[in-house]
């Protein structure tokens, strides 16, 4: 697994999403979800949206990723 598949499932999954997906060694990872559908839900909401787009990839190939998730408004 890498960070560009990852960015890539990410956005697809979420249409209107800006993800930055970083992590080296294959397995753990971090990402800065930015996403407009992210409005008005707690940041437990928001990762499971997240990890929706994973599926399976979540446990197995990707075994740990840790999210900051904002909506646009929040961002930097």
């Amino acid at each position: 697994m890498d960070a560009e598949t990852i960015r890539k499932l990410i956005e697809s999954g979420l249409p209107d999403a800006r993800a930055d997906v970083r992590g080296d060694d294959g397995v753990h990872f971090e990402a800065t979800v930015v996403c407009a559908a992210f409005a008005g839900k707690l940041p437990l909401a928001r990762h499971r949206m997240v990890y929706a787009t994973l599926g399976d990839l979540m446990g197995g190939a990707i075994h740990a990723l840790q999210l900051k998730t904002v909506t646009p408004d929040e961002s930097p």
